[in-house]
């Protein structure tokens, strides 16, 4: 039952009761059977110079509106038994009327052949046949009966509302909601509630779908095109959830996806054609990257292996190229399957790589690697067979895992701080093993009204886990102390006690702080690493600002610097709504079981802290950064293309001028330092005065600006500085999405479908971005069983 407050409803009982009968057709009371001919053809081109008129939807459902003057159709196609009445007759002769195209409710759906009348839209649809003859009138032959009940009784019928429906369903479901829903109850006033949904501003599309070259096949394929890529590009598993979103989509109103059931056995929703799909958009995503990298002057790559759910191991590798403009890109290249871990199938992989992608390995000049043994090994490393290989390439290990290590060198380093990143961990299991323990630890937090109270874990594989870790600790330790405290007491437990004992103490407090003060600044470091376009430019202007932070903490000794956690270390010790109220003054370290508690001054405590942990500590992480970033060989030449080498010594500028002219262009020394010598008063007086080193090397890589032609060599030499990569954070982001792509439900997704997945995932535009008639040609290179009704489409024919 339609409810009665429906708008268009409304409308149209309110047209019935002012129409007054007025041409009304009472098809049961026809006297007169219509008649087809055998031998009716099936050609369905229209009649050339039908006029132009109103919407196709008001026509084909027959809505009355004055009709536009239209030119004259050829009248010898009904044959020589048409005869014109003349103009003072009252009534015309049986026979075709050419009037009739010129009638609003006829004259856009409705032409004359050879063989008869036949109806556009119903050919185009080819509506089911659910009884009756398999040969329908205005549909599969053409009707030779030329009178006008006739066609208007054809307006009203089944097949003539299902194909205006299906037409409409082309443009919007949302916007013909009303027509679907009550045409089955009120189909003498369709036209007229379209005519409503038309003066609200919601035809306009609906009346771009009427065009007769629209081919619903040719949408359903595009339909199911959008609705694989939409799974894909979301990291939706596509095998088990493409049939059930094409169910959907014909449930909103997408009735063309009828159109890729062609039998019983063939409805285009298999693994296997869904595979073809995805091998399809995979292509598409990739060959314009493809011709990218093939076009830049200078490629470089980023390679890393890990352990998929299915314990198979996957070599992951990225790209980096440069535009026309001198940017620098970063891309997902491939994801391959190895036998073994080892620096031969390593190498082979990569090689397979780059000559099934046919890029240019003359122009490779830059390898990143995680700096594992089989990656950076000095006899038989993956970097040192590459480097044979290809003698121009530079290999750098990723700045991030190096600065991962240095921390966790300068932990070690110190006994107590190596003790201290043990129990950070420890802290976050024996809380999250328990929901009781949790709910302790919360109902605590909420007492000291803390918020956000959860303890973080610690992983070496997290560069950043242990910065997290200690910031949340710091900010809530008297919810954790209490919650130990609780856990200890009440219910007896040794490993709250043993946790509280350690945590309670006033050097695990001044380490906490300690750390609270250092780690942000290299959390800070470790951030500009991870970037996507980091480059030895930020190495070489951030590395130095965080070692001057480390040397002025450890300069100020026992005098904290104002603003720092450790500068107000007492002032909280001695908090009794917070610390204090734990006594942890008076709780030093235990000198041996069973001796009790050695009570000391503050102030001793304090200076023992500095001398035993604090400046250990510094220097040590001072010197391991200082190890791990002052050797980075060729990349320091590249200072050379700086502002600041214009104004320094010559004879080092010409030294670096040589290394990098060896490396990347052997035999141009000469002409290296001749560029640079003009160069450089460019640098001093001209167009580059006053920019970054960066700006510079863009410039000069760019093949849109005139530097390029000018300064050749210099211009290669930026080109290479700025693809080199100084880390593997492209590869470590892959792993994510190839472990959201290839789950625990989805571990039997390997080899080129999981690489288009990840492929579609990380490099893909948009959904509604893609090009998708581009899928369609792609799908019909090969022989398909679904054809379009046009007999003459360059795409089915194949």
């Amino acid at each position: 039952m339609i409810p009665r407050s429906t708008p268009p409803v409304r409308a149209a009982i309110a047209w019935r009761e002012t129409r007054n009968g007025e041409d009304d057709v009472n098809l049961e009371d026809a006297d007169t059977k219509p008649v087809v001919s055998e031998d009716a053809g099936t050609t369905s081109q229209s009649t050339e110079g039908e006029a132009a008129g109103p919407s196709v939807v008001e026509a084909a459902a027959g809505l009355s509106v004055e009709a536009g003057a239209g030119p004259s159709v050829i009248q010898a196609a009904a044959g020589p038994s048409v005869v014109q009445a003349g103009a003072d007759s009252k009534h015309r002769h049986s026979g075709w009327n050419p009037d009739w195209l010129k009638m609003p409710q006829f004259k856009n759906w409705l032409y004359l052949t050879q063989h008869g009348m036949f109806c556009r839209i119903c050919r185009q649809h080819k509506p089911p046949i659910k009884k009756g003859p398999l040969k329908r009138a205005f549909i599969e032959v053409g009707i030779l009966v030329f009178r006008k009940d006739y066609i208007e009784r054809h307006i009203s019928s089944e097949p003539h509302q299902y194909s205006v429906k299906h037409q409409v369903s082309l443009a919007s479901g949302i916007s013909f909601f009303y027509v679907k829903l009550i045409s089955a109850t009120y189909q003498p006033c369709l036209a007229h509630i379209m005519n409503y949904v038309f003066a609200l501003g919601l035809g306009y599309s609906v009346m771009q779908a009427f065009e007769p070259t629209v081919i619903m096949e040719h949408e359903a394929i595009i339909g199911g095109f959008k609705c694989l890529y939409w799974l894909v590009k979301n990291e939706i598993a596509h095998h088990t959830n493409y049939p059930k979103l094409l169910s959907l989509a014909q449930l909103l109103g997408c009735d063309y996806f009828e159109k890729l059931k062609v039998d019983q056995r063939n409805n285009y929703q298999s693994h296997r054609i869904v595979d073809e799909m995805l091998e399809i958009l995979a292509e598409i995503v990739e060959s314009p990257i493809l011709e990218e990298i093939r076009s830049s002057q200078a490629i470089s790559l980023e390679v890393d292996e890990t352990t998929d759910v299915s314990v198979n191991r996957q070599l992951d590798l990225h790209v980096r190229h440069l535009d026309k403009e001198g940017y620098v890109f970063n891309h997902f290249l491939d994801l391959v399957t190895l036998e073994d871990g080892k620096a031969d199938s390593v190498v082979a992989a990569i090689k397979s790589v780059l000559q099934k992608k046919d890029l240019p390995v003359d122009r490779l000049y830059g390898l990143g690697t995680d700096g594992a043994a089989v990656m950076t090994g000095r006899l038989n490393g993956v970097a040192k067979q590459l480097t044979d290989s290809f003698p121009k390439l530079v290999s750098v290990a990723c700045a991030a895992h190096r600065l991962a290590l240095a921390c966790k060198d300068a932990s070690n380093a110190v006994r107590y701080m190596a003790n201290f990143r043990n129990h950070l961990q420890e802290l976050h299991l024996f809380f999250r093993n328990s929901a009781n323990r949790s709910a302790t630890l919360s109902a605590a937090a909420t007492t000291l009204g803390l918020n956000d109270l959860k303890v973080k874990e610690v992983k070496d594989t997290r560069w950043l886990s242990q910065h997290l870790a200690v910031q949340n600790l710091q900010r809530n330790l008297p919810a954790v102390l209490a919650a130990l405290a609780e856990e200890a007491s009440t219910r007896k437990c040794p490993v709250a006690k043993g946790l509280y004992t350690f945590c309670a103490t006033y050097r695990f407090v001044a380490a906490l702080y300690l750390q609270a003060d250092v780690l942000p600044h290299i959390a800070m470091l470790s951030k500009v690493f991870q970037r996507a376009d980091v480059n030895f430019l930020h190495i070489k202007e951030q590395v130095p600002v965080t070692l001057v932070t480390l040397r002025r903490i450890l300069e100020a000794g026992e005098t904290p610097l104002p603003g720092t956690f450790l500068a107000r270390l007492h002032q909280d010790l001695d908090n009794p709504g917070g610390l204090g109220a734990f006594s942890i003054a008076g709780e030093e370290e235990r000198i041996r079981r069973g001796h009790g508690i050695l009570e000391r001054p503050r102030e001793d405590m304090w200076a023992r802290f500095v001398r035993d942990v604090l400046k250990p500590y510094i220097c040590s992480l001072e010197s391991n950064i200082e190890s791990r970033f002052q050797h980075i060989e060729v990349l320091g030449a590249f200072s050379v293309l700086g502002p600041k080498a214009v104004t320094s010594n010559d004879v080092t500028n010409i030294s670096m001028l040589q290394t990098l002219a060896n490396k990347f262009i052997p035999g141009q020394d000469a002409t290296v330092i001749q560029e640079w010598t003009s160069y450089k008063q460019h640098v001093l007086e001209g167009t580059f005065k006053d920019k970054t080193q960066a700006e510079i090397m863009q410039l000069l890589a760019s093949e849109k600006d005139e530097w390029a032609e000018i300064y050749p060599n210099l211009s290669l030499l930026s080109s290479v500085g700025l693809v080199i990569p100084v880390s593997s954070v492209n590869c470590e982001r892959d792993f994510s999405t190839m472990n959201r792509v290839k789950t625990d439900m989805r571990n039997r997704l390997k080899g080129e479908h999981l690489a288009a997945c990840m492929r579609i995932a990380v490099s893909g535009p948009a959904p509604e971005a893609f090009p998708y008639t581009q899928a369609l040609e792609l799908f019909f290179n090969k022989p398909r069983r679904i054809k379009c009704s046009d007999k003459q489409c360059h795409l089915c024919t194949k």
